[in-house]
């Protein structure tokens, strides 16, 4: 895999001998160092590093790159990634230093939930690196790590993602990564065998500081304690700049919410003690420090053990995530439907930290594969995750070829859980889940016009629809036995988060039947006409199967539930339109019967909104979308929130926290909404792959006087914008150079538009056919 020739050795620190005992307890980083000269006449010098764990590198007292937490999580035994720097500017004639602190991170620390695993990847951390050096006069040399680096257990005493960071300034040696540095009291390191042939070079953006946070509110505690409110739940630390005796330490707690008495709530971390602790070294100027090897999902931030009184200007949150460009915008007339896309938006930053995870704050950060697939439409509008999601789409599928069945794992990068869900052993198939292998790639091709994608994951994508066909056997109905479902239906009490009132094999053959024609869809792009002959034959057979077990005829369901009617219609399993069309009113009246209050869980929250729509409802849709009381988008919303929440109910009506053991309020899956606010409320939406044709159909309605929507395209920016003003609707477009828009507006003909802006009026509200004969 990896095109570098590597001559360098990875190299490890001596293991500590007063690693802190128990299950919970984060371990501490390291400092190594090594020293080189360097001729005079340098005319480049490029530095290639990765590290089995997290690493921060310094050369001659300057940190090289801006890259947090690197080199990232993969599936590190299949794909290990490493980063390069031009370093050129760093070096000097003579005698070089450099060195790194060096962390457990995802490879050796504790990942997954109820207590967690470690050393998943292996029991020591190390480094590799090397640096070549072009000289003027067309010689080259090359240095790495290697039996000659020195190490020793630095200033980080304890580091770990879930648990937080304790640093003790007293112990930075100054100037270690300096040359010179007198580094006779270090340790030798050890050298260990490592297959490179699993490193490449980084194929997705690394995660940065993305910007910078002051608290909104400063609020003293008893016990000297300090509350800091950031007015946004938000993913990353501290920055905190304080001056104060040498030994005395700073604690700093996170949260996402507060208890009822105003303290942090900090029962929904569950193991994750996301505390970080700093002790002052005692300078006469200001210390500051930030953690390098943690992040947290917090709003709220308790400070403990400050000299003086905290100020606003004394700690700041720094924002971390994958470093994507911004690629989509939404705004609207009502304020409440604004701030549920503006917690969308902060949702997905803070959970597309290198991995698509399902959530930052607790004891799990996983990329869950349900999540991805259900929200890849929405994050492919808000950024350009074109990079990062075929990144994690190889790990997926260099996880599932694992498998002797087949079957994509539930979470990617795959890791070794303790889980009080009674999955089955062994790796299960989970619909929803395990259909990210089809979805997620079609996704990026219609967004995006990405062939190379389909081709790249076409034997994943095959290999799973396969495994399916086999486990439905010849009835074509499968989801028997444990199932995630329909998770998280809204009905489901708080110890049980998967009972849901659709059942799970109508959940599974419904998806089934939806990964068969995608898959048909996808060799059909491949030029694979067998292929789509094959899997379009199979689809036809699971519909027919869905149909026989699940439609009671003339459009009703067997399983009167939203989530059961919003499948069957997005996935086009009924024939008729006589029977859409009565599915499509079943829908709306079972929408109504609910007091327009969400019924869906995970998988049928995306899609009900534009089934309702699709069927001629779409003033129930409106009334869904906007509803206020719990469950609905809009209760989070009134009830503070700033992201969107794992449960409809995270937080209670009275203000108390969701009992479950399992309650997040950074979770994106039911945010996925946000995708029909950008193609229908607004109305911009790719009407052939990668927006080289355009779908401009907004639909206004809600009581919404404006909406507009923007994207970049690959072609270029694409703008819509439309607001009422007295009897009419007013509409503004921008198409890109290259592409051209299919303009539908309610009630008109639809017209072409080519590139440039464009200005539409028309009559609103439409006028009814009896209003037009007068």
């Amino acid at each position: 895999m990896s095109h570098h020739p590597w001559t360098a050795q990875v190299i490890s620190p001596r293991p500590p001998k007063d690693v802190p005992s128990g299950d919970t307890a984060a371990r501490p980083a390291a400092l190594l160092r090594g020293e080189f000269a360097v001729r005079p006449g340098v005319r480049a010098a490029r530095l290639t590093v990765t590290a089995l764990g997290v690493y921060e590198l310094h050369l001659n007292g300057s940190v090289v790159g801006d890259h947090v937490l690197a080199p990232g999580w993969t599936s590190y035994r299949h794909r290990h990634r490493f980063h390069s720097f031009d370093v050129t500017g760093l070096l000097r004639t003579g005698a070089n230093a450099w060195g790194a602190h060096l962390a457990d991170g995802w490879y050796r620390g504790r990942l997954g939930f109820n207590g967690g695993t470690r050393d998943i990847y292996g029991p020591d951390t190390g480094l590799l690196a090397e640096l070549r050096v072009e000289y003027a006069d067309g010689t080259a040399e090359t240095v790495t790590t290697g039996p000659d680096w020195r190490a020793c257990h630095g200033p980080v005493l304890s580091a770990g993602l879930y648990e937080g960071e304790h640093h003790d300034a007293r112990r930075e040696p100054t100037g270690w990564s300096e040359p010179g540095f007198d580094d006779r009291a270090w340790h030798p390191v050890r050298v260990l065998d490592f297959d490179t042939a699993v490193l490449f070079p980084a194929d997705s953006p690394p995660v940065r500081r993305i910007e910078t946070v002051r608290p909104v509110a400063v609020t003293a505690l008893p016990g000297g304690r300090t509350l800091l409110d950031f007015g946004q739940n938000l993913v990353g630390r501290l920055r905190l700049r304080v001056r104060g005796e040498a030994g005395r330490t700073i604690t700093l707690r996170h949260a996402e919410v507060l208890d009822p008495d105003g303290e942090l709530c900090v029962r929904p971390l569950r193991t994750a003690v996301a505390t970080d602790r700093y002790t002052l070294r005692g300078d006469a100027e200001a210390e500051e420090w930030e953690p390098r090897f943690t992040f947290h999902g917090f709003r709220y931030a308790e400070v403990d053990g400050w000299p003086g009184t905290v100020t606003p200007d004394d700690i700041t949150a720094v924002v971390l995530h994958s470093d994507l460009r911004r690629a989509g915008w939404f705004s609207c007339s009502d304020p409440a439907l604004q701030r549920l896309h503006d917690n969308v938006v902060w949702g997905m930053r803070g959970n597309f930290l290198d991995v698509p995870t399902d959530c930052p704050q607790r004891d799990e950060r996983l990329g869950w594969t349900g999540d991805v697939q259900v929200f890849a439409p929405t994050a492919a509008f808000l950024y350009d995750v074109r990079a990062f999601l075929r990144s994690w789409l190889r790990d997926l599928a260099a996880d599932q070829g694992e498998d002797e069945h087949g079957i994509p794992p539930v979470f990617t990068p795959d890791i070794p859980v303790i889980a009080d869900v009674p999955l089955p052993p062994g790796n299960p198939p989970m619909a929803g889940w395990c259909d990210a292998a089809v979805i997620v790639p079609w996704v990026l091709y219609e967004r995006y016009a990405d062939t190379d994608v389909l081709r790249v994951q076409y034997p994943s994508m095959r290999a799973w629809v396969d495994a399916v066909e086999e486990i439905a056997g010849p009835d074509r109905i499968w989801g028997e036995g444990f199932q995630f479902g329909d998770w998280l239906d809204p009905t489901a009490p708080p110890e049980d988060p998967g009972r849901a009132v659709t059942s799970s094999s109508l959940v599974a053959t419904a998806y089934f039947a939806r990964s068969a024609r995608l898959l048909a869809r996808s060799a059909e792009v491949l030029g694979d006409l067998d292929d789509a002959v094959r899997y379009d034959t199979l689809a036809d057979a699971v519909r027919d199967a869905f149909r026989d077990r699940f439609h009671a005829g003339g459009g009703r369901l067997t399983e009167e539930t939203q989530t059961a009617y919003a499948l069957a219609l997005s996935f086009d399993l009924l024939r008729e339109p006589a029977e859409r069309a009565a599915a499509g009113d079943r829908l709306a009246a079972l929408v109504a019967a609910r007091g327009h209050r969400i019924g869906t869980g995970f998988l049928g929250t995306p899609l009900v909104c534009d089934a309702l729509t699709a069927t001629g409802h779409l003033d129930t849709a409106y009334r869904l979308l906007l509803e206020r009381s719990c469950p609905s988008w809009l209760y989070q919303v009134e009830m503070g929130a700033t992201t969107v929440w794992e449960r409809w109910d995270s937080m209670l009506p009275d203000g108390q926290i969701n009992p479950g053991e399992m309650t997040s309020f950074n979770h994106y899956a039911l945010g996925a909404v946000a995708d029909f606010l950008h193609r229908t409320v607004a109305g911009l939406a790719p009407a052939t792959p990668g927006y080289r044709r355009l779908l401009v159909k907004p639909r206004p309605g809600g009581g919404l006087t404006w909406a507009k929507a923007a994207h970049e395209t690959p072609y270029g920016r694409a703008e819509v914008s439309w607001r009422i003003s007295g009897p009419s609707l007013h509409a503004d477009l921008l198409v890109p150079p290259g592409t051209t828009a299919e303009v539908r507006l309610p009630g008109a003909e639809p017209v072409e538009a080519g590139p440039g802006r464009h200005s539409f009026h028309i009559p609103y509200p439409i006028p009814t056919a009896a209003e037009e004969q007068q």
